[in-house]
């Protein structure tokens, strides 16, 4: 019975005589061919060896034993294959990227850290972006962009030499360690992938941009190296993308810089530190301030005004316009009292929404009822550049009609400078159309100038629109666009800067011809010359 037991045991049996000979093999033994791999080491009874026998690998544990004098060896094996393929399949998706096969950034950061140990280590730790990868999963789906990226590694691979470590950390980010700082070699990482890829028969154009820190210059350990290679990839990103640079220090007093000037924006709009300037926009026959338009400024801690370059584009870059814009309206529409006192009450209130947000059915859905709960939607007027008329036309086609149901006007702001055709302005439906000041600077010393805004002065009156002059800072700019075209309405410095109604505010003038006090200045100096 007990031959029987040890013959259905799951584990192999083998006992040998001290000489080695084979005295004793169970069922599972035999089945393995376990008896040929068992050699004269007779280990401690509680070690472990693992044997590797058909194919198969076992854990084989040893005991001496001792039978009528004769010195014997008792071995027990257990057949772990499936087990050590588990822990091997475990330990490839704890270590190795599934879709290129490549170290991730854990075991990346394990092999950075061994190096760091050396006394003579010094490498370089390389960050590499995929330029515009999003784009290419958007466009042709994420199953062409998986194979996009297993080539894109591939030609990575063939730049990494022997005792380089390459890893991908991310969709579209990888990490290297380069042994040898050879900034030829990084040049050449740039250019493996600017070469275009055939995928699925679609010609791909991409680029890389490339962040190198070098140990032990720039950092001692992991997470600065990465940092520091991080800001050198963000330089080239910024600088238009593609192409590699090595870490200065002057990006992270740089980045220091712009960490704080999040900061002090996000805490700007959770304190509403917005507020409006308006600049008034005239009728030079008359010389009265027919309406304004609202300018965003950020009124800092020491109570400076700083203007919307100083914060516009980190907002958007951010994410945060949504909140800016509200806050702007909200600013403007609890304004309409100041200005129907400076101004009448005819005086129209213009106000920028930028193309993307203007674009979005919902934010502008928000804009409509914000305006409409002011009172007084009838004297407003969105401005927005006219690439929001033609990106999908939803601009046109939906938000428009939803702005003029309850009285707002809509406005082409800095006509001229963006992208629409002429058959594309065929169908525009704005009330206004405000030609960009780079029209207008200089305009009685520029034929070609004068030529192009003579076409559109003629364009908006055939589509009805009301043409307005943007930046108009001088007399001699003014005279020609009153005794050389029909344009009736200017913006401009000329007559007056963007004003805060919490400054001294301008009154309007019941007699005579000018609307605000800061107007009438502008043209009594003007005159008095």
């Amino acid at each position: 019975m007990l031959a029987e037991i040890i013959d259905q045991m799951p584990a192999g049996v083998i006992v040998k005589d001290e000489d080695g000979a084979l005295l004793f093999a169970n069922a599972a033994a035999w089945r393995s061919g376990l008896e040929a791999h068992v050699d004269d080491h007779v280990a401690s009874p509680l070690g472990g060896d693992e044997v590797e026998a058909s194919g198969r690998t076992f854990l084989t544990v040893q005991k001496p034993l001792v039978r009528d004098e004769r010195a014997l060896s008792l071995s027990v094996f257990l057949d772990i294959t499936e087990r050590k393929r588990s822990e091997d399949q475990l330990v490839r998706r704890a270590h190795y990227d599934d879709l290129t096969g490549l170290p991730n950034r854990t075991l990346f950061e394990q092999r950075v850290a061994q190096a760091l140990t050396r006394t003579d280590a010094c490498f370089a730790f390389v960050v590499l972006d995929i330029d515009g990868f999003k784009q290419i999963n958007d466009h042709y789906g994420r199953e062409l962009g998986d194979s996009f990226l297993v080539k894109a590694s591939e030609r990575i691979r063939r730049v990494v030499g022997e005792g380089d470590v390459l890893a991908r950390a991310g969709a579209d980010e990888f990490l290297l360690m380069l042994r040898e700082a050879d900034l030829d070699r990084i040049d050449a990482l740039a250019e493996a992938l600017r070469d275009p890829f055939i995928l699925d028969g679609f010609e791909i154009f991409s680029s890389a941009s490339i962040g190198v820190a070098l140990f032990p210059e720039h950092g001692a350990d992991f997470e600065t190296l990465r940092r520091n290679a991080d800001r050198a990839m963000g330089q080239i990103k910024r600088a238009g993308a593609g192409g590699a640079a090595l870490f200065r220090q002057e990006w992270h007093e740089t980045e220091t810089e712009r960490v704080l000037a999040e900061q002090r924006l996000r805490l700007a709009i959770k304190d509403r530190l917005f507020r409006c300037a308006f600049q008034p926009k005239v009728d030079i026959a008359t010389e009265e301030v027919y309406g304004v338009e609202a300018l965003v400024r950020l009124i800092d801690e020491d109570g400076e005004a700083h203007g919307p370059g100083a914060f516009i584009p980190l907002a958007t870059e951010l994410g945060l316009m949504d909140e800016v814009t509200h806050l702007i309206l909200e600013e403007a529409t609890a304004s309409i009292d100041a200005i129907t006192e400076a101004f009448g009450a005819r005086a129209t209130i213009s106000v920028n929404i930028p193309a993307k947000q203007a674009a979005d059915l919902d934010f502008m859905g928000s804009v409509a009822d914000l305006l409409e709960r002011s009172g007084s939607p009838e004297r407003f007027v969105v401005e927005v550049t006219e690439d929001a008329f033609v990106a999908k036309n939803r601009f046109q086609s939906q938000i428009v009609p939803m702005l003029r149901q309850i009285g707002v006007r809509v406005s082409i702001d800095d006509f001229g400078t963006g992208y629409s055709s002429l058959s594309a302005l065929a169908d525009i439906t704005a009330d206004e159309l405000k030609v960009d000041r780079s029209f207008i600077t200089k305009i009685h010393e520029r034929p070609r100038s004068q030529i192009v805004l003579r076409a559109i002065e003629s364009l908006g009156a055939a589509l009805g629109m009301t043409v307005i002059a943007e930046g108009v800072e001088s007399f001699e700019e003014l005279l020609y666009l009153k005794s050389s075209t029909r344009i009736r309405y200017v913006q401009g410095f000329y007559y007056a800067r963007p004003l805060m109604f919490d400054e001294p505010a301008p009154k309007r003038r019941t007699e005579g011809r000018t609307a605000g006090r800061a107007p009438q200045r502008r043209v009594a100096s003007r005159r008095s010359r």
